[in-house]
Parts: structure tokens; C-alpha cells; sequence
């Protein structure tokens, strides 16, 4: 029995899926059913079960996984004792989801960076919004920003409100949407694949058929194919107000909207975080990083840019 079968498994029973424990460590789906099978014979029980609901865990799953969560955070903390020793850098690993990553992560951490004065090494990452708490928890990241959503109860996480936005809907310049919303075309970042999302939920509330949602890579793409009059395209609405005021863009007027929204982030709770973990959560409720928040894309002097940032994309 090794820690990785030990993470394969909580993860998979965590998320409810081979394809989410793979995503979040990073791996193939066969090397995390290759780690489940193997501590499966080691233990001599089938651990989870797959049935029309779902997967589920058998009596001694549902023993193992409390115990093999410790085990995981311990191997964790380990790991992080050791890089402590020999003077490496202090880790901050982020993930967000895609829309929050797109604008927010990099100016966010570039202004934190500066302030917090002491060697870091950052990574950072995509996640669905469902599986933030299980990362924080389990110690694959040290912070996730995206629309909230609480953990288990067991969770040793805290997550918190850290920025109000307003979700519009825009099309191309001076354009007017004809028919029922469900028969336009609409254009939307990944997070619109995510059920936990401002925008998925959207769509969702407004019954908006599969056939008619087009995904693109982000919302930069989705918003300029809405200028060139593909379709029309959930907004951040702060974010697209330059377009807006030139005239690239347009709002589409429906009930509901612009609707409030907000921006959460989930840390461990107080005692279990690192001292990087702890100075990001306070610099969040500084008006340096509200200002970022707000105008992300205003960036810093040439002067001031000093990049002290190692950043791993991994999903």
C-alpha cells in the first residue's frame, strides 16, 4: 500500500470519478484505475462501486477513506517539512476556474508577490468549481478562487466572499436579438460546462438547449465572437466595458439581468495553512487587490515588474 494509491482513492471518492482524481493529480485515467486496483488486491475489497447512481463506497471504503485522508495530508505535510529543510522555496499552489483564471490568477498573484517579500514558487491550475474544497483539503492546492460551493463537512476549508461582479449578457455592437433566447447561439468560456459556474447556471435557468451552446477556449474568444455577430455571450460585465463603450459590444436586455455574482475563495482552515496560504488570504481584503480584481487588465509599470513567479499550468 503506498500514497499514491492512498491519494488515487480519496480523490476518486471525493470527486466521484477516475476522469476528476486524474485531472486533478495530473495524470492519465488508466494510472489512477491502475493505483485503485492495486490497493483494491492489496486490501482484498472492491473499496468503491459503480451503480446507476453513481459511484459508492463499500462499509470498508468508507472506513478506509477517513484514515487514508490523514494519511494523504500527512504525506502532504512531510513533503513540505522536507523543502522547508533544505531551504527551497515556500510552495503556493492556486487553481481557479477558467474565466477567474483567465483575468484574475496572474495579476492577482504578480501584485501579491510583490508585497509578501519572501521567496515563493507558485503553480497554478484549472479546476471545476465542485472540486476545489476536495484540492484545498487534500493538499494538491493551498487556494481556489471561483463562484464557491462548501465542502464536506469533515473539510478541514474555509471559503470566503472575496469580490461582487455583474453577469450580463452581450452581443455584437448595436445588434437586436430576435426570437425566444433558447433559439439563439450562445458562446461561452469552459466554465460553461461547469455546473457550479455563474454562467452555466445561467444557461441552465434559462432552459437554453445543448445544440445551441457553442464552447470556446475563453471568454476573450467568446466575446469577440459575439463582436463579429456569431451569437450572443455571457459577460463579466467590468470586464467588457471598454468594448462596450467603443461600441464592439452591446448588452442584450432579459429578465434577470445584469444578475450579482461573486467571486469566493477557499483556503485551509487558520491552523493547517502555510505562511504564504495566510499572507495571500489577507492581502485578498486589500484595496491593491480589489483594484486588481476590478481592472485586471491595467497590468503594472515596466519598472515595477519584477518577476519573482514560477509558474506550472497543470489540469
Amino acid at each position: 500500500m503506498t500514497l499514491t494509491q492512498l491519494n488515487a482513492f480519496v480523490l476518486v471518492a471525493r470527486l466521484g470519478s477516475v476522469r476528476a482524481a486524474a485531472s486533478a493529480l495530473g495524470v492519465s485515467e488508466p494510472a489512477v484505475s491502475q493505483a485503485l486496483t492495486a490497493l483494491r488486491n492489496y486490501l482484498g475489497d472492491s473499496l468503491i462501486t459503480r451503480g446507476p447512481a453513481g459511484m459508492t463506497l463499500t462499509p470498508g471504503g468508507s472506513r478506509l477513506l477517513a484514515t487514508a485522508s490523514q494519511i494523504v495530508v500527512l504525506g502532504a505535510e512531510a513533503h513540505a517539512a522536507v523543502r522547508a529543510a533544505q531551504g527551497a522555496p515556500e510552495q503556493l499552489r492556486v487553481v481557479a476556474t477558467s474565466a477567474f483564471a483567465e483575468f484574475m490568477v496572474g495579476p492577482l498573484i504578480e501584485a501579491f508577490t510583490r508585497r509578501f517579500g519572501a521567496s515563493i514558487e507558485v503553480s497554478t491550475g484549472v479546476a471545476a468549481s465542485g472540486e476545489h474544497a476536495v484540492l484545498v483539503a487534500n493538499r494538491l492546492a493551498d487556494v481556489a478562487f471561483g463562484p464557491g460551493g462548501a465542502g464536506e463537512n469533515s473539510m478541514p476549508v474555509e471559503t470566503e466572499p472575496i469580490f461582487k461582479y455583474r453577469l450580463v449578457v452581450v452581443a455584437a455592437g448595436h445588434s437586436r436579438m430576435r426570437g425566444p433566447a433558447k433559439q439563439w447561439r450562445w458562446l461561452v468560456d469552459p466554465s460553461g460546462t461547469d455546473p457550479g459556474s455563474a454562467t452555466a447556471r445561467l444557461l441552465a435557468r434559462l432552459g437554453i438547449p445543448e445544440d445551441n451552446i457553442g464552447v470556446l477556449p475563453s471568454q476573450t474568444a467568446a466575446w469577440a465572437a459575439a463582436a463579429d455577430g456569431t451569437g450572443v455571450a455571457p459577460a463579466i460585465e467590468h470586464l467588457v466595458s471598454q468594448q462596450l463603450r467603443r461600441g464592439e459590444l452591446s448588452l442584450v436586455e432579459m429578465p434577470g439581468l445584469p444578475a450579482e455574482e461573486c467571486w469566493y475563495a477557499t483556503f485551509l482552515e487558520r491552523d493547517y495553512r502555510s505562511s504564504a496560504a495566510g499572507a495571500l488570504r489577507r492581502f485578498l481584503g486589500t484595496p491593491d487587490a480589489m483594484q486588481v480584481m476590478r481592472s485586471p487588465a491595467a497590468g503594472v509599470p515596466p519598472s515595477r515588474f519584477k518577476p519573482p513567479v514560477y509558474v506550472t499550468i497543470w489540469s
